[in-house]
């Protein structure tokens, strides 16, 4: 990190609260983001980790149509299973809040009206679908026709989900309401827009300032400004959201897109009250937004832009974005329920989030969109946690405890061999902290795990249950730098491996984890009383596996029947 900055604040995107939370969002934004602050947080840096649940706009307002109650119960519902799912999995944010916070209205409230007085928007009036039975207007999801395409009677005004091509309302065959069953008209409405096309002229040059920046995040920005920015509204005829604070705006609500961004602003205020502007306006804060690759329009451009036009924050240092997992082979998709549910898997497999922390880790949708697969979570688990990192620590504290009855015993001369097992996993803090820094945090694992590989090789190389035979004092080194491999691992996994780390350190009777001391060999005092060895990680046997490939399959027949019905 930059001399430059003395803090970092860092947010993860608002989850939608019209449902759970899948791998998909665990692998490409809330994992990494956690591993980056709680590797801060270990560096002693100033960081604040934000989030929140999004609760405005359309789908929300469908959901609570379908099922029958207020949208306010809707989004309760949903930003408590999020909330408990994110707990579940050690997301350590400093404040996980929400959109329908009063803090929320007012801060996005007070934004729009800074920014409508400033003149930063514009006015305009265009033609949108009416429903004359419901007498509201009709959002593209309100809205369903024929597919132009494919033919699909029931594709929604702004996409197929049959073919999944983008839609606009008006190419529809025979529209209907989804309100009322009636068909639309065509009546005038007015909205504002932000001049988007008005912000090109800084926002290019700014991002081509950042180098640094992932190059799928610069290459989607480069294909926007290459097609031309637009004006983009700002507001919506909705009764669901927060009112446009403007005199005549009646029924008119702030566009979902434009308010949540805000969420990140009004977590701060309600986490930091007094102090929150030195984290969002002082050029000393170093702001890095986590997000997916279908965020980065509103991260790169549209949300900078309103923090420009408003004329007092700081814009994004960097905007690491991920691509997208899919889910055996096949997108996920919510619609559709394919998707691996966060708190089904807590259920499923308790006391296992650091594997699928790990699995999603390794697996990262970092360059290019990345699968996940039952039988690759499962090797890696069996082959990796358990064969490699979990083994060389049962191996070390078996062996501690058959020896000298569980105590760190004594370290004495280091031969040839030891300095240079020493030399070799001293490196690893540096080249972690250097992976880290630059959002590589796929290869930081690696290297993490690269720890427990040369733990591995130092023992089976060194051999002490046979050397004891012949030279029990060489054998007490050899279990002394073990001993201490081990407590560089619970140091090292600390940003990955959360639950499984602060487990380790209480097998080796360690009080806490100092980054600072990775690569130290002294971090376990001899005569340490060791409690007595249990396994790190556990073999997941294929009965468990198959349990989940069964669930996957049910949905897939599921959805090819309501497909053949459609």
């Amino acid at each position: 990190m930059s001399d430059k900055f003395k803090r970092t604040l860092i947010t993860a995107a608002l989850p939608y609260a019209n449902g759970g939370v899948h791998i998909g969002h665990l692998a490409g934004v809330y994992v990494p983001s956690d591993i980056y602050a709680r590797y801060l947080r270990l560096r002693h840096r100033d960081v604040l980790f934000i989030c929140g649940s999004d609760e405005h706009g359309v789908p929300v307002t469908i959901r609570a149509r379908k099922e029958g109650c207020s949208v306010q119960e809707v989004v309760d519902r949903y930003h408590k299973l999020i909330k408990d799912s994110f707990e579940g999995f050690g997301i350590s944010f400093d404040i996980y809040s929400r959109t329908t916070s009063a803090t929320h209205r007012k801060v996005a409230s007070d934004f729009f009206r800074t920014l409508y007085d400033k003149g930063e928007f514009v006015e305009k009036t265009n033609e949108q679908y009416y429903d004359e039975e419901a007498h509201t207007f009709l959002a593209d999801r309100y809205i369903m026709g024929e597919c132009p395409h494919c033919g699909n009677p029931d594709a929604y005004g702004d996409q197929c989900e049959r073919c999944g091509k983008d839609l606009s309302p008006t190419e529809l065959i025979n529209p209907r309401s989804t309100v009322s069953g009636a068909k639309p008209v065509l009546r005038e409405t007015t909205h504002w827009y932000l001049p988007l096309d008005k912000h090109q002229q800084w926002l290019e040059p700014w991002i081509e300032s950042h180098p640094e920046w992932r190059s799928n995040v610069s290459g989607q920005c480069k294909s926007w400004f290459d097609m031309g920015l637009k004006p983009r509204a700002v507001s919506r005829d909705l009764d669901w959201g927060i009112p446009v604070p403007v005199e005549g705006a009646e029924g008119k609500v702030l566009y979902v897109w434009f308010d949540a961004p805000i969420g990140y602003i009004s977590n701060t205020k309600e986490l930091l009250p007094d102090n929150w502007e030195t984290w969002w306006k002082s050029p000393d804060t170093r702001l890095i937004h986590f997000i997916g690759k279908d965020n980065i329009v509103f991260h790169c451009i549209v949300f900078p832009a309103m923090l420009k036009a408003e004329g007092s924050y700081i814009l994004p240092d960097n905007v690491p974005a991920n691509e997208f997992l899919n889910l055996e082979d096949n997108k996920i998709s919510t619609s559709r329920n394919w998707a691996v549910w966060l708190h089904e898997y807590l259920v499923d497999f308790p006391g296992k989030q650091d594997v699928l922390r790990y699995v999603l880790t390794a697996n990262a949708p970092e360059t290019k969109d990345n699968n996940f697969t039952w039988a690759d979570f499962q090797a890696r688990n069996n082959n990796e946690l358990v064969a490699v990192y979990g083994n060389f620590v049962n191996r070390a504290l078996q062996l501690t405890q058959k020896y000298y009855e569980g105590r760190v015993p004594t370290c004495g001369e280091l031969t040839e061999t030891d300095r240079a097992t020493i030399e070799e996993f001293r490196g690893v803090k540096t080249e972690v902290e250097r992976l880290i820094e630059a959002f590589r945090f796929r290869d930081a694992q690696k290297e993490a795990m690269n720890l427990a590989r040369i733990g591995n090789k130092y023992l089976a190389d060194a051999e002490p249950w046979k050397v004891i035979k012949t030279d029990p004092d060489r054998v007490k080194t050899i279990l002394y730098l073990s001993l201490q491999l081990v407590a560089n691992l619970s140091i090292a996994f600390e940003p990955f491996l959360p639950f499984s780390s602060a487990r380790l350190r209480e097998m080796i009777a360690m009080p806490s984890a100092d980054w600072e001391r990775l690569g130290s060999i002294d971090l376990l005092e001899p005569g340490t009383q060791l409690p007595k060895p249990e396994l790190l990680f556990e073999k997941i046997e294929d009965e468990a596996i198959q349990h989940q490939l069964d669930k996957l399959e049910n949905i897939r027949k599921e959805n090819e029947k309501a497909n053949h019905k459609a």
